[in-house]
């Protein structure tokens, strides 16, 4: 398959998306607890408490600490997916990517070097190892460098270089492959808590069967001929691929066998200043 074209789009009624994205729901509060001072406190001089002779201060008394039954339902403990934040969804909400786990996992990003290096760099803030065999290591040396605030947290491989990682629970590797469309064969046997991220920039010959093995799949802006492709592999519904070859630099559709999510990732201050401005092409 020849490499496709990519034209950036604008859309100037839109706001990064395709179209704009939807609105965001309302937002809530909680009413917070208060703690009443005591009249000893009230009377306090200003130099603190009043002691009691033989007790020092006073410690807390039983009541003012205890929760009416009404009071209860302001407390709330938020617990959500863990993983990389990868960006927001079309409601405005955080979108998070669950990249590392127990069993060995599968990725195919059909995308840019610049998202493969924003995934890189938020990995490495979760405390991950990252280990990139690619074919253009000075592409990926200053990323490597200035990740991991001077840590060897980034490590790259030349091409069939790359050594065994020892992936564990408190030590969790993502490998990233970068080495055009036509990857050779991974070397590095499955192992838990290790993900292998492949980098296509662009459909190859045996990119179908990738992307039919991979545990998940990132796709940015395609052709509509690629579009066609990918819908029928990921079984994606017709509207949803009819959008792929639409989207912006920064946008994404991240699909798996259960589902699938558009994504936009805004990039923060510091990863603009070391790595640009979204881009579809490196």
């Amino acid at each position: 398959m020849a490499s496709p074209t990519y034209q950036p789009r604008v859309n100037a009624a839109s706001d990064g998306w395709r179209n704009p994205p939807l609105a965001s729901p309302g937002g809530g509060g909680g009413r917070g607890l208060s703690h009443q001072p005591r009249p000893e406190e009230e009377q306090s001089g200003p130099t603190g408490p009043k002691l009691r002779p033989g007790y020092g201060l006073r410690g807390p008394r039983r009541s003012p600490h205890v929760l009416t039954p009404e009071s209860l339902a302001s407390l709330t403990l938020p617990v959500g997916d863990d993983g990389v934040i990868i960006g927001i969804d079309p409601q405005n909400q955080p979108a998070v990517l669950s990249l590392l786990r127990p069993a060995p996992m599968e990725i195919a990003l059909v995308g840019s070097m610049w998202m493969a290096q924003v995934l890189a760099l938020r990995t490495v803030a979760t405390g991950a190892r990252v280990a990139v065999e690619t074919a253009r290591p000075p592409a990926w040396g200053q990323m490597a460098q200035a990740a991991g605030g001077g840590q060897q947290c980034v490590s790259v491989h030349e091409v069939r270089q790359i050594a065994p990682q020892g992936p564990s629970v408190s030590s969790p590797v993502l490998v990233i492959r970068d080495m055009g469309a036509r990857p050779p064969r991974n070397q590095l046997a499955p192992s838990p808590w290790q993900s292998v991220l492949t980098v296509l920039p662009f459909l190859g010959p045996r990119s179908p069967q990738m992307l039919g093995r991979a545990d998940l799949v990132g796709l940015q802006r395609l052709s509509p001929e690629e579009a066609d492709v990918v819908t029928r592999i990921m079984r994606l519904p017709e509207q949803v691929g009819a959008v792929l070859p639409t989207l912006s630099d920064n946008a994404m559709l991240w699909c798996s066998r259960d589902g699938h999510q558009f994504v936009m990732t805004q990039p923060t201050e510091a990863e603009t200043n070391l790595l640009g401005g979204p881009r579809r092409m490196d």
